[in-house]
């Protein structure tokens, strides 16, 4: 079984490592007039924000339930990720073409390009620290998945966004160092408007990557296949369950519902049968930290 990870901290992290870009980038693209420069730190200040739309996410979806939100408000925190992805596409990908065109059409001189290359150097330090830490938790919950994997199965969209805006802004971070090294090296200002529009097609690219995975919690997918596999299991092996007939799951954020249809072992009476039932679910609730809500149905066929 998989471990356990740690979002809150991977998202801590990458809010103080974004902050701390932005503000750098910030002042070097305006001392030395980067379009890829300022492109970056557009993309920094658009993932701080993106970072405490996703505290915002976690927080509502601690809510309790209620009558009227029977099932609580753990998905609140896919939508909060949705708008992210959308931010992500529209904040920073969308501008950084926007920038690096207008820099094709009307190009201005690099001024102190020096300064930006180490602004840049202090970025790409302060987000591969972030990106260790994110994938620190990444590798803790995907266990022996592939990277790959994980992201097309993974339920946790915090830490799912939080890995596609570190892994955007690291690789953003070296074209901008490659576009202001071009120009240079060559004087030729194409290198950094180049630059400029290949950082907002990369973030166009991972943030559609993003919003396709977060739609489909929106819509409501259940547990992780291996996730269902192991309560399959753990059913299959209870001395009280015959036969599982069904069982649905549904990822609520990070809590989970299950709905099993199963045909139980012969009891004496009806008071023993619901007393075999409640020991299933008692179990299953221990070993399964994340199944909040369990509906249990007996039946004799399918």
């Amino acid at each position: 079984m998989s471990g356990h990870a740690n979002s809150l901290k991977a998202i801590l992290l990458a809010l103080g490592a974004n902050f701390a870009i932005f503000a750098a980038k910030l002042v070097a693209a305006i001392l030395t007039g980067s379009g890829a420069m300022l492109a970056e730190a557009v993309h920094s200040l658009a993932d701080c924000g993106n970072q405490g739309l996703l505290l915002l996410g976690m927080r509502q979806a601690k809510r309790p339930p209620s009558d009227e939100y029977p099932l609580g408000w753990g998905r609140a925190l896919y939508f909060w990720s949705f708008v992210v992805a959308v931010l992500l596409f529209a904040v920073g990908g969308l501008f950084s073409i926007y920038e690096g065109a207008h820099k094709i059409t009307q190009p201005e001189p690099l001024k102190w390009p020096w300064l930006a290359l180490g602004v840049l150097a202090f970025g790409i330090v302060a987000e591969s620290i972030s990106m260790r830490g994110c994938l620190h938790e990444v590798n803790r919950a995907r266990g022996e998945q592939s990277l790959w994997r994980w992201f097309r199965e993974t339920r946790s969209s915090e830490l799912l966004v939080i890995f596609g805006e570190d892994l955007a802004a690291l690789l953003g971070l070296c074209l901008a160092a490659l576009a202001i090294g071009g120009t240079m090296l060559t004087g030729n200002l194409l290198f950094d408007a180049l630059g400029t529009v290949a950082i907002g097609v990369l973030l166009v690219i991972v943030a559609a990557a993003l919003a396709i995975e977060v739609k489909a919690l929106l819509i409501g997918q259940g547990v992780e296949p291996r996730r269902r596999a192991e309560l399959m299991a753990f059913l299959n092996a209870r001395a009280e369950v015959a036969e599982v007939y069904n069982l649905i799951t549904l990822q609520m954020g990070p809590d989970v519902m299950v709905a099993i249809k199963a045909r139980m072992s012969p009891t004496p009476d009806s008071n023993s049968l619901i007393e075999a039932i409640n020991t299933v679910e008692a179990a299953m609730k221990a070993q399964f930290t994340d199944v909040r809500w369990s509906f249990f149905e007996p039946d004799i066929a399918d």
